[in-house]
């Protein structure tokens, strides 16, 4: 009767699409069901309705898919309701035909880059890679954000006030004793592993790239982290960021951020042999919670329990995300400048430290393409089970990737819309052609590609 399409990450956008293409191809009829974290209302009216001649309706979350399939199968009040979605959507068509943000060119993004001081640099206590095997589920009870779990059932609210929460605090104290109990089955019986692998490597800007070097030589190149500069006009004399700005640059000749032009940075292959470069690093990683996850959901679909197969589901995401500020934490230690924290428990929920923890297809850096040269500098699949679908998702689900960087002025930030002058740079930078680049950062584009 009717189909319904989830996004989990923005390649998921391009699939809709190209979905929705062949159901009119085809000759459907049924109305298509678009929902998911990546999926917005202005998206699927702009992007996805214009290509099928059906209902598409956007669902906000799971608890609207009930009132919205029932007004899709009602015989009175159906055809008020879609002629309502459609009129919507065409408003939201024309609002978006005037709303391409005003960008600056990316020349003159650069140059108003961040000027950020590099003279005290922490250096790890190693470099390279190292693996974490069946890492203890106890140790990751500590840093548990369980705020994002209520809202996987639906219940808004922050933890641990929502367990007194006038309205549904008895159901929110049921689910988190269950949740409890169900940590504590995989803590005992280890039909849940959680693995690890991170490291730190020697790296330099040049650019708006990051070199990673083979070596502390800082002599050959090992590989390139590629990075988006923000675009979109600021009248309030803010930087235009990138992330490459928190890592200091490459200069020939000593010298530091603060005695460097633009025109000084390298920016192609031929910022090789720079023995002088300052010693800055990146750190990398890639956790999993989700080792045998795949298999005690099957088993409880097959008892048709599907409660604890989302509680299970539910408990490894959390883990995922523990085991990231779990290691996070382990991170700022063996890089030096975390060794003098006194923070909380709450203090690292909220991310009270020095560092970010950016990962590919997020915000401040919004190409998933990104993780396969994660994947090659970390031996992430071969070190974790980790994999990497044609779309750049992991699996098992329960995983985290991305990278450290330790700058304390270093910050979380979205790249927005970005200009089709930036976008050909970047993708002259990756090896990649015009079109491809614009297929995997079709969202942030702030002009309608040709192909």
């Amino acid at each position: 009767d009717i189909i319904g399409l989830s996004g989990l990450i923005t390649p998921s956008l391009d699939e809709m699409t190209h979905v929705a293409k062949e159901m009119k191809r085809r000759g459907f009829k049924q109305p298509l069901l678009i929902g998911g974290a990546t999926t917005s209302r202005a998206h699927t009216a702009v992007k996805i309705a214009p290509h099928y001649d059906g209902p598409i309706i956007h669902v906000l979350d799971a608890s609207r898919a009930v009132p919205v399939v029932s007004s899709l199968l009602s015989t009175d009040g159906r055809t008020d309701f879609v002629a309502k979605n459609a009129t919507d959507q065409e408003s939201l068509r024309q609002q978006h035909a005037g709303s391409a943000a005003k960008l600056v060119s990316i020349e003159e993004a650069r140059l108003k880059a961040p000027k950020l001081d590099f003279s005290d640099l922490p250096q790890p206590e190693f470099d390279g890679v190292r693996v974490l095997e069946n890492f203890p589920l106890a140790e990751l009870r500590a840093f548990i954000d369980w705020t994002p779990f209520f809202h996987t059932w639906e219940l808004r609210g922050v933890y641990p006030k929502i367990l007194d929460h006038e309205k549904y605090g008895e159901q929110a104290r049921k689910i988190f004793a269950d949740a409890n109990a169900m940590l504590d089955r995989f803590i005992a019986d280890g039909s849940l592993t959680a693995r690890a692998v991170y490291g730190f490597f020697p790296a330099n800007r040049a650019g708006d790239d990051l070199i990673v070097w083979t070596d502390e030589t800082r002599m050959t190149e090992r590989t390139r982290l590629h990075h988006l500069r923000q675009q979109v006009a600021k009248d309030d004399g803010t930087p235009y960021r990138c992330l490459a700005d928190f890592v200091a640059p490459v200069a020939a000749d000593g010298r530091r951020r603060a005695d460097l032009s633009a025109n000084d940075l390298p920016t192609s292959e031929s910022a090789r042999h720079l023995p002088s470069a300052a010693t800055d690093h990146i750190a990398a990683f890639a956790v999993t919670s989700g080792i045998g996850l795949d298999e005690l959901v099957k088993n409880f679909k097959a008892d048709l329990d599907d409660y604890n197969a989302i509680m299970a589901e539910a408990v490894a995401d959390r883990l995922a995300e523990a085991f990231a500020e779990c290691l996070h934490k382990r991170v700022r230690n063996e890089w030096g400048y975390g060794k003098t924290e006194n923070l909380t428990t709450d203090d690292l929920i909220h991310e009270k430290y020095r560092g970010i923890r950016p990962a590919p297809g997020y915000p401040a850096c919004p190409d998933h393409t990104e993780k396969r040269t994660l994947w090659q500098l970390l031996d992430a699949e071969a070190n974790t089970g980790i994999q990497l679908t044609e779309s750049f998702a992991m699996w098992p689900g329960s995983s985290v990737s991305g990278f450290y960087f330790a700058h304390p002025e270093s910050r979380y930030f979205a790249v927005g819309k970005l200009g089709k002058d930036q976008i050909a740079d970047y993708a002259e930078r990756k090896g990649m052609t015009l079109t491809e680049a614009e297929r995997w950062l079709g969202p942030w584009l702030n002009y309608t590609p040709a192909n």
